[in-house]
């Protein structure tokens, strides 16, 4: 008699980078924003946040004509005048989770929907995530940086700044303070600012306490922009 095989047993995901434990499906890391997405190379998740923003202002604006326009045929805005973009599904049910679980599991579906290029999921879910943000009992550095992240993908950029702000008050060269202001500053193109941030950046960073756990949750987007600032700087 042939025994049966037994059912496999799934294994829990952790991001590659900082060893976050990942939902089901997770193209990127809530966590620190890894891209985990097979065959795509570590470490590019600032890169794709700030991709995606610039893409959401652009589409923004369209959205503005579209709102301008007669009254036709009802379609959904695309991403950078392409087709139209359909929703993912509706927003994830949180009222099991913990607020910060609720926050993490919305940030990393907005996340998810940025490299996707699918804007109208991108902008609905980003409020859901702020709303869930509101309803923590305990505001921390790494989730401020992630609202942030929010509030800069979708061009609200003095909320984003806000956040910084609030952050660099404990400490002005606090590297996540700093990463924000500096990347608010490259999608503004406001070159004197980022000049200035990319300054202070580097010298804070030798003196910063590295292995600090928010740091290495998102220390690929740290060494991108030390990377940045320091080829800007030669």
């Amino acid at each position: 008699m042939t025994t049966p095989t037994p059912p496999a047993v799934a294994t829990s995901r952790r991001c590659p980078a900082c060893q976050a434990e990942l939902s089901p499906g997770a193209t990127f890391c809530h966590r620190c924003g890894q891209a985990l997405t097979p065959g795509r190379p570590a470490g590019n998740g600032r890169a794709s946040w700030i991709a995606a923003g610039v893409v959401v202002l652009v589409s923004a604006i369209g959205m503005a004509f579209v709102l301008m326009r007669p009254p036709q045929t009802p379609a959904r805005p695309g991403m950078g005048g392409g087709a139209p973009t359909a929703l993912t599904g509706p927003a994830p049910d949180i009222s099991t989770l913990t607020p910060r679980q609720g926050f993490d599991r919305l940030y990393n579906r907005v996340m998810t929907a940025a490299e996707q290029a699918d804007t109208a999921t991108l902008v609905r879910l980003t409020e859901h995530a702020l709303g869930a943000y509101t309803q923590l009992d305990s505001m921390d550095t790494d989730g401020r940086y992630h609202a942030a992240v929010l509030h800069a993908q979708v061009g609200q950029f003095p909320e984003a700044l806000a956040l910084a702000d609030t952050i660099l008050a404990g400490d002005r060269r606090d590297l996540l303070g700093l990463l924000i202001q500096g990347t608010v500053a490259e999608l503004r193109k406001d070159q004197v600012t980022l000049v200035t941030v990319q300054k202070t950046f580097l010298a804070a960073w030798p003196a910063r306490d590295q292995k600090r756990a928010d740091y290495l949750d998102h220390r690929a987007m740290l060494d991108d922009f030390r990377k940045a600032a320091e080829a800007a700087a030669q």
